[in-house]
């Protein structure tokens, strides 16, 4: 799968237990013997101090750091080939020193040499072996259950109880909360129609369920999964394959299809997308390269820079007019 994530499945909307939890807790110089305990799907967190240096393992969660202006002295490296490992959506928070950048599998060792006070984990799928290998060097902050990836409004809200900067990141993700919000009033007609995210990579065809960052995005817009995705979404997890002679459960009226640029002519070539609505009627749409790495990320920064990229285009897709442009459609070859 190309940078596909398996985030937790829960709404963008929701406030999380955490954040409840949050919002109710003193900043750290005011708790009780400067210690704090944070429990997690590997046991718990004990902080007796306020995290400085702070490496970042999960592939997301540098951007939730940048968010609450913590600079890490540490990211890892998930895909793609930006200066840092740090996106367009998170570059105008970096300041100083650019960050160390971790490729591929952990290092005990290499995580030991920078030294750190906070090691997150979440979202780095380390198994418990390292986690208890890391827990030598610092204290090392996971997710809260079994899912590799919180969803982004948990992971800013955990992060900002660790570094004492709680009501920073409720601030973070009530703006993040609001631009969604915002795309929702613009466009009401949304609210109850169906849409999927698509792709299609080294000839597999499929789509990404509600339990994806991708579908999630679209949700959160007012969008809802078809009946047939969503069947399928209990037994595949966060994705769903799909037969090539069958792509019936993509039939919804929006089809957003995340690829890289260079597949547009295999989407093209699809020998059943013809029989599509969303294709016969002007309802599709792709996204490649920066914001289909937004989406994939699903971060509270990258979020609002994917509703930035993308409202306009969904727009032109729902507006009931099969002869309006849909820009990305036209340019991949992919409209009617």
């Amino acid at each position: 799968m190309d940078h596909a994530s398996p985030p937790a499945p829960r709404g963008l909307r929701r406030r999380s237990v955490l954040s409840a939890a949050v919002a109710g807790l003193a900043t750290w110089p005011a708790l009780a013997q400067d210690s704090l305990r944070i429990p997690h799907v590997f046991g718990e967190t004990v902080l007796r101090g306020v995290p400085r240096r702070v490496v970042s393992l999960g592939y997301t969660t540098g951007d939730a750091l940048l968010a609450l202006g913590v600079q890490p002295v540490a990211v890892r490296r998930w895909f793609g080939d930006q200066p840092d490992a740090i996106w367009p959506w998170a570059r105008p928070l970096l300041a100083g020193p650019p960050p160390a950048v971790l490729v591929g599998d952990v290092s005990v060792e290499r995580v030991a040499l920078l030294e750190p006070d906070l090691i997150v984990g979440i979202g780095s799928g380390i198994s418990r072996a390292e986690y208890d290998a890391l827990s030598g060097i610092a204290p090392v902050l996971m997710q809260a259950g079994a899912a590799s990836f919180e969803p982004w409004d948990e992971i800013v809200s955990r992060l900002g109880l660790a570094l004492g900067l709680a009501d920073r990141a409720a601030e973070r993700v009530a703006a993040t909360r609001r631009r969604f919000d915002e795309v929702r009033a613009r466009h009401p007609d949304w609210a109850g129609r169906t849409a999927v995210a698509a792709y299609n990579f080294g000839g597999e065809t499929g789509a990404f369920t509600g339990q994806d960052t991708r579908g999630r995005f679209l949700a959160e817009l007012g969008f809802v999964v078809p009946a047939e995705l969503q069947r399928l979404s209990g037994t595949r997890g966060f994705y769903a394959k799909l037969s090539p002679e069958d792509l019936s459960p993509l039939d919804a009226d929006l089809l957003v299809w995340i690829s890289t640029s260079g597949t547009a002519n295999d989407i093209a070539a699809l020998p059943m997308r013809p029989f599509l609505r969303a294709h016969r009627e002007g309802r599709e749409m792709l996204v490649s390269d920066v914001p289909a790495a937004a989406l994939s990320f699903g971060s509270v920064l990258s979020l609002p820079f994917a509703l930035d990229a993308l409202e306009g285009e969904i727009a032109a897709a729902m507006d009931g007019d099969p002869a309006t442009p849909v820009a990305s459609a036209k340019r991949a070859g992919l409209a009617p």
